[in-house]
Order: structure tokens, then sequence, then C-alpha cells
């Protein structure tokens, strides 16, 4: 997986995490990468963090806060209302999400956990989500 750190034109910063550059590229151009705040597909990337990684060691990237933690509070809020208000189906999001795809379960808005393989799975699919920023589901904030 890579992490790139991207941007709306409207100036809203994220994070996106690919399987690889191409892997960017290619949803980039199907417009599958979309603006968490406001939802448009106009993103390009930003510049990251350099990442060092040690002689024999693990890849280690600079400490910095989340990038949704700048936002305004009421908006914040609001973003975690909406998380609130699904249903978290943990492990079984992939199989969830599929029912609720292919119609064998009534709509409803769901969360939960998937891996890259899953997640990919899921878009080829053509089954729509987007990963939650965890700081999204904390209590705390």
């Amino acid at each position: 997986m890579i992490v790139f750190d991207l941007q709306c034109g409207e100036g809203h910063g994220f994070e996106g995490w690919f399987d690889s550059g191409e892997a960017f590229e290619r949803q980039l151009a199907s417009d599958l990468v979309r603006c968490p705040v406001c939802d448009t597909a106009a993103v390009t990337r930003v510049p990251s963090a350099r990442v060092s990684v040690p002689k024999g060691g693990d890849a280690t990237a600079p400490a910095r806060p989340e990038s949704i933690a700048g936002m305004p509070p009421d908006l914040l809020a609001k973003l975690r209302e909406a998380v609130r208000a699904t249903e978290n189906v943990g492990r079984r999001f992939p199989e969830e999400a599929r029912k609720i795809h292919y119609e064998e379960v009534p709509h409803r808005a769901i969360r939960g956990e998937a891996s890259a393989d899953e997640a990919r799975a899921l878009i080829d699919e053509g089954v729509e989500f987007a990963p939650i920023p965890p700081i999204l589901t904390r209590e705390s904030h």
C-alpha cells in the first residue's frame, strides 16, 4: 500500500491509500478518487512528508496531526453525526455492502472493515463506498 497526500480543487486536504501509483492514476482517471468533504473528483496529489527507512528497519514517517483535525468544529461534528447514524457491521462489511448493492437487503448506511483485497473486489464490482478516517469514529474529541 502507498499513501498519497491529496487535495481537491476547493483546497480540502486528505490522504488516499492505494496499491500503487498506477492504481491511484487508474482510479483518478475513473473519477473514483473523490474529496471526502465536498465529493468533487477534481483531485490532485500534493507533496508528502518524506519517509525514511533505516537500514534493516521499517519505514517510519514523521509524526503529523491527522489532517481532518484542523477542520472547523461544526463540520467535524456533522461528519461525526453522519458516521454515528451508520450501522457498524465490522468484518462483515464486504458481505453486507454486496447485499445492499445487489438489493438483496433493504438499503441502509453501514460502516465496517475490509482488507485491501476485499476493497479492491468491491470496487471491481461497482460497489460504492468510502474510507472513514478513524478520527470520525472516536468518541472523545
